[in-house]
């Protein structure tokens, strides 16, 4: 099977070689492969608070759904805010389908306040994830930057899917 540059949208490939397309100072954040709240967590040498926006079931959008082998119509959808203090960083969704939840998944119906990525790369966790996407991200909200950058990763958390979408806000560069 020849090798695919694109997935079905206008999201990149991190392995594709083309993230030094990315400005250079997005590049590491855009093609790091670990857990982004350890990274970010190293980077400003404190722990991050999440805050929480939205916590519940919603329909996916086109995109997102290609993602998914039974193209679910209503997920779990939860977006939240990394931030230092009160700074915010990364704008994070995170779909997760009614089916991801069951079994010994059932934990992410509890994260409140907790990263994703605690549950995602704890030692016991039994998870792993496909190759990342990147993008420069269209601004939905008119108090952003018009220009943003953001990468997407299917994880599997026990063999379950879970798409998150982390888009990167300037202050991150400024800590």
């Amino acid at each position: 099977m020849p090798h695919r540059r694109r997935l079905l949208s206008e999201w990149n490939r991190v392995d594709s070689g083309e993230v030094h397309l990315a400005p250079r100072e997005w590049q590491a954040w855009l093609s790091d492969t670990g857990s982004l709240t350890q990274k970010i967590e190293q980077h400003i040498s404190q722990k991050l608070q999440v805050r929480v926006l939205r916590d519940a079931r919603q329909s996916l959008n086109s995109d997102e759904s290609r993602y998914f082998h039974l193209r679910p119509k209503r997920c779990r959808i939860r977006e939240v805010l990394l931030c230092k203090g009160d700074t915010p960083l990364v704008i994070a969704r995170s779909v997760i389908p009614a089916s991801s939840i069951l079994g010994g998944n059932q934990n992410l119906l509890r994260l409140g306040n907790k990263p994703l990525g605690a549950v995602l790369f704890a030692k016991k966790a039994n998870s792993s994830k496909g190759d990342p996407v990147w993008q420069q991200f269209q601004k939905r909200y008119p108090l952003l930057p018009s220009k943003l950058w953001a990468r997407r990763t299917l994880y599997q958390l026990k063999g379950k899917p879970i798409l998150v979408c982390e888009v990167f806000l300037p202050a991150l560069l400024g800590t």
